[in-house]
């Protein structure tokens, strides 16, 4: 073999070494983006109809404050002064002056109308102004042996919302099964939703809950697995072309 054909062989051979390791190392880091993109379906433009209303209602063990005023009559309002109540197990809180209140069920804004009618028709506060917040509006997250508690600034989180303020999912989380789980008239309730699909926006667990859990899970080893066939299978084809090529490329440059 001349020089030149020597020195043609070797460069070759170098070439099928360096697209072997480039190919092996994209065989073991890629993830499909079928896999991690969020709302593939949706198009720009689309338009879903959602079938709920995304509030967020009190709930046994919830925190919340109640500040109650009357600029016109701020004498009247003072036996209000406690703000801070804890509904109890039945779902209730015992007010000044109005006494036992059912309040579980009720959303932020219809506990605010409930107490200024009660005010103003019971002839307590003739003009009064209620304002109404959760205190311990919290969600929690586990997974990938780790937690993280997120304190949601007002009433109302979805799913997504959550999930951006956890800071994103690592490619390698299953998105078929982030669980959203919540209590639920004493039972522990787990659903699974999936942020690659504009499903999620009418699924009844989408508008989460105060305390409730979002629980994560990694791919198996089965996935990861099948990932990586794949991308073997796609390398192991390129290289064998890439030989081919090269020997078909060596023998004519032989033959001349």
């Amino acid at each position: 073999m001349k020089k030149k054909e020597r020195n043609i062989y070797i460069k070759s051979i170098a070439r099928i070494a360096f697209f072997t390791i480039v190919m092996a190392i994209l065989s073991t880091s890629c993830v499909t983006p079928r896999r991690v993109n969020y709302l593939q379906d949706m198009a720009q433009g689309s338009q879903i109809e959602l079938e709920n209303r995304f509030e967020a209602v009190i709930a046994p063990y919830d925190e919340i404050e109640i500040t109650i005023t009357s600029p016109n009559n701020p004498k009247l309002a003072e036996p209000f002064t406690l703000t801070n109540f804890l509904v109890d197990v039945n779902g209730d809180i015992e007010m000044p002056v109005l006494g036992h209140m059912h309040v579980a069920g009720l959303t932020r804004l219809r506990l605010q109308d409930t107490l200024t009618d009660m005010l103003h028709v019971g002839g307590i506060i003739n003009e009064p102004f209620v304002n109404v917040h959760f205190s311990n509006f919290k969600i929690f997250f586990l997974g990938n042996g780790q937690g993280k508690v997120i304190t949601i600034p007002n009433e109302r989180c979805t799913f997504l919302e959550a999930l951006a303020i956890y800071g994103g999912l690592d490619p390698y989380v299953r998105r078929d099964r982030i669980a959203v789980m919540r209590e639920i008239d004493g039972h522990m309730v787990m659903r699974h939703l999936d942020p690659r699909s504009s499903d999620v926006f009418n699924d009844p667990f989408f508008l989460l809950q105060q305390n409730d859990f979002i629980i994560i899970e990694s791919m198996s080893s089965g996935v990861m697995r099948s990932e990586l066939t794949f991308w073997t299978g796609l390398a192991s084809t390129f290289l064998s072309a890439t030989s081919l090529l090269t020997t078909i490329m060596l023998y004519r440059t032989m033959s001349k």
